[in-house]
């Protein structure tokens, strides 16, 4: 009986075509970061003035980045849920159909706060795609193959972190910036078919109820924490009562959240789960990773453009080396956890993370550029190795039929913690950079200073138009600029080191031969 349990778990037509299906959801899952990891390199783009870009600032770009984030992240719970209640497949479809004519609005805004709107849009849509992909790859593969088709599903995040960056700088050195967004149309009307034709419907016999005021709680704090923060870095002042007001409502607005969510019988997190220190020590470790990450992919772009000079497909190519590590060892992963262990092999990746965000303290203006490609390199492995065993730990933490939430859960973090890694760290850049550039904003008009001081992109801007007088700005800006890129990774790395401290003291060491598995098999719930 205990062996022909598992055959009877996935019908056997679905099993047959389970690495079909398995890529449908890797393509779906390909527009999601596919999106992000190309609006990264074209992030310069959209801050030069019109006509080329559309004279986005520094906080503006921040909020278009972080506009979709949280979107996103404070509706993934409702998604799985929703999934869960409605059929995955469905959602699935609902969403990419969102996202697709998100994509096609942002591609014609005509200022930052039109991108900003269409952007959220965007972030909508692919709430409802990103959990309903983990949850029907859960409902396909067997339990034994579940690791395996995880670690593929991981690497097809490292294969649209490589074509993200590459398609942008083709894209941008050939059409205007709102290719980037348009491209994504033809991919979502494919994904649509396909999945169509090949995925199967799936949904939880048992679905929770929907949660809208804890839905309307998370997103309302996170946006208060969010603007508090950056706001404190667009004035490069944290002490400012307006910023300290916000911040201090965005954080009082979680704690009744959480406090709601405790009290609830029917939570969009359920708060026990995190009782179990493996649970939140998984879940946490994606948090600071993404924290940590996402701060330095916003502050590399404009390294690699505004101070080494390479064009937007020449960024995208450099950043090709942390794509392909991922691409090759997210897969691999699995097996570096079965010989050393979850805990080894996370807390290995969070420390080479953390060394190489200190290495990026080092670079210069005439740093040798295969310098930042072993950088982005290693860094994609430790990426590897963090992503993989973290995911398979929280994806079998729940019974099969609740896979909408766990994967909800998972991405909440991931995207929280890259939103706040923009934020905070966006926002120590640019404290540091005002703080750098202000001395030598002299010749400036006293009405642009403010604005001037604002990013390198805002004083190398000024400059051109100040001609022959703003010449003198250049080696100052990217003076000022290093330093805060210094600064900034250097925070990056200490939130990596956390998360290491974090991940060596409460996930599992790899299991001894009496006790193998029992780790995993004590966060799985009775009845799975």
């Amino acid at each position: 009986m205990t062996t022909a349990a598992p055959d009877s778990r996935v019908p056997e037509a679905v099993h047959r075509r389970r690495w079909a299906i398995l890529g449908v959801l890797m393509l779906s899952l390909l527009i999601v970061v596919l999106d992000n990891s190309i609006l990264n390199v074209a992030i310069k783009t959209i801050s030069t003035p019109a006509p080329t870009g559309l004279g986005a600032t520094q906080s503006e770009l921040e909020w278009a980045i972080n506009a979709y984030t949280l979107v996103f992240a404070g509706l993934l719970f409702t998604a799985g849920l929703l999934g869960d209640r409605l059929g995955r497949k469905k959602v699935l479809l609902g969403g990419l159909f969102v996202f697709g004519a998100g994509s096609a609005l942002a591609a014609f805004s005509d200022s930052p706060n039109q991108l900003i709107v269409f952007r959220a849009l965007m972030g909508l849509g692919a709430a409802f795609v990103m959990p309903a992909t983990l949850a029907v790859l859960m409902n396909v593969f067997e339990r034994e193959e579940q690791p395996k088709a995880i670690g593929i599903w991981a690497g097809g995040v490292g294969l649209a972190i490589a074509i993200g960056p590459i398609t942008g700088g083709v894209l941008l050195d050939h059409f205007w910036w709102g290719s980037v967004f348009l491209i994504n149309v033809p991919i979502v009307v494919l994904a649509l078919a396909l999945m169509l034709w090949l995925v199967p419907d799936s949904r939880d016999p048992n679905p929770g109820r929907l949660d809208p005021v804890g839905v309307v709680l998370s997103v309302i704090g996170l946006v208060l924490l969010v603007y508090g923060i950056i706001k404190g870095g667009q004035l490069a002042d944290f002490t400012d009562a307006t910023v300290l007001a916000t911040i201090g409502a965005g954080l009082a607005v979680l704690v009744a959240f959480v406090v709601f969510e405790k009290r609830s019988d029917h939570p969009s997190i359920d708060i026990t789960y995190f009782k179990n220190k493996v649970f939140s020590a998984a879940i946490g470790a994606i948090g600071l990773v993404f924290f940590a990450l996402m701060g330095v992919t916003f502050f590399s772009v404009f390294y690699t453009q505004s101070v080494r000079g390479y064009s937007p497909l020449q960024t995208g190519l450099l950043m090709l080396p942390l794509a392909a590590a991922q691409l090759i060892f997210a897969p691999r992963a699995r097996l570096v956890v079965d010989r050393f262990g979850n805990r080894a092999t996370t807390t290995g990746g969070m420390l080479l993370i953390a060394a190489m965000l200190v290495a990026f303290a080092a670079l210069e203006a005439d740093t040798p550029i295969w310098l930042l490609e072993v950088i982005f390199f290693l860094m994609g492995t430790g990426m590897a190795h963090i992503m993989t065993p973290t995911s398979v730990v929280i994806m079998q933490a729940l019974p099969r039929e609740k896979a909408g939430s766990a994967s909800a859960l998972s991405n909440t973090f991931r995207q929280v913690g890259g939103a706040l890694g923009i934020a905070v760290l966006g926002s120590v850049l640019s404290t540091a950079y005002r703080n750098g550039i202000e001395s030598h904003l002299g010749p400036v008009p006293a009405g642009v200073r403010h604005t001037a001081g604002e990013s390198i992109e805002a004083t190398l801007g000024v400059a051109a138009k100040l001609g022959p007088r703003g010449d003198a700005l250049v080696g100052p800006a990217n003076d000022a600029f290093l330093h805060a890129m210094h600064v900034t990774a250097l925070w990056g790395a200490g939130v990596a080191v956390v998360g290491a401290v974090v991940v060596a003291l409460y996930l599992p060491g790899r299991p001894k031969d009496p006790q193998q598995g029992k780790e995993e098999e004590e966060l799985v719930p009775a009845g799975e």
